[in-house]
């Protein structure tokens, strides 16, 4: 992916990089993390209860940040905050086709460990947007799991990761994570994770959408191999994918965020069309 014209202001940013709530234990990179991601990833519920059994309490410490590290991260912090600025551009005018106003939301960077509106995220959780504040929040330690981990490397994962959260606060913004909430509780399991399902590949059309105008409006040139980058991160994240990785089997009943393909396959539609409209997964009879 190149950029042609990117957007690297910051008043929507903040940086909580280097602080970390102290811990009683640590967790490393493996059966653990993979678990708190299939159930965590790409969500902005409540993380306290989760944070909680894998961390202890404390106060706020500063981190050592390893040098070599900390600059890969910079570089994709001005990776993912430029996807960030360029898909509020694209919303902004979205909007403003459909006769509405587009409020930006914030995006934020931290270590380890953050607080939000929807209560404490710790890494293992991964990327997640919080209607309660409004805010995207992204560990960008993340995207080092997901190439080796979750073997999706590649600039235009990282975009579709990015541009798939601010797809979530679009989502607010339209009213459907209300809908959400209105639904918990009064229907069964089985169907508020079909609806789940739907607000996730919402969130994926959102996302290749971005990448259709981004390049129309000539902020971002895509290369060879970036599409497959992009679908190697939709395919990476699928229920049915991190299942297989975790316990060795799949519960489709139990998918919050849908397949491997269905993710893949509504990244690619709104990259295709790039028509917002066509991003109905709630009335879509097949998803």
């Amino acid at each position: 992916m190149k950029w042609l014209n990117r957007n690297d202001d910051t008043s929507n940013y903040e940086d909580r990089r280097g602080m970390s709530r102290g811990r009683k234990a640590a967790v490393g990179g493996g059966l653990g993390t993979l678990i708190v991601l299939a159930l965590y990833l790409f969500t902005g519920q409540d993380f306290s209860p989760v944070v909680d059994m894998f961390s202890g309490g404390g106060g706020t410490q500063t981190m050592q940040v390893d040098p070599a590290r900390a600059n890969e991260n910079e570089d994709l912090k001005v990776l993912s905050l430029g996807v960030f600025n360029s898909a509020n551009d694209v919303w902004t005018e979205i909007f403003r086709q459909n006769g509405r106003q587009y409020r930006k939301p914030t995006f934020v960077t931290f270590t380890d460990y953050t607080t939000s509106a929807c209560g404490g995220a710790s890494e293992q959780v991964g990327p997640f947007y919080c209607p309660g504040d409004e805010k995207v929040y992204m560990d960008l330690d993340f995207f080092h799991k997901l190439a080796n981990q979750f073997r999706a490397p590649g600039e235009l994962a990282i975009a579709y990761v990015t541009a798939h959260e601010v797809g979530h606060h679009v989502q607010k913004l339209l009213g459907f994570t209300d809908q959400m909430q209105r639904y918990r509780g009064r229907v069964s399991e089985r169907q508020y994770n079909d609806l789940s399902v739907r607000l996730e590949l919402q969130a994926d059309f959102y996302a290749g959408l971005w990448v259709h105008h981004a390049v129309k409006m000539g902020t971002i040139q895509l290369e060879e191999g970036d599409i497959e980058s992009a679908l190697g991160a939709a395919n990476a994240v699928g229920d049915d994918t991190i299942q297989k990785q975790t316990q060795g089997y799949v519960v489709p009943d139990s998918f919050t965020h849908g397949t491997a393909e269905q993710r893949m396959r509504w990244f690619m539609k709104g990259y295709r069309t790039g028509d917002f409209k066509q991003g109905d997964t709630f009335n879509a009879t097949t998803l």
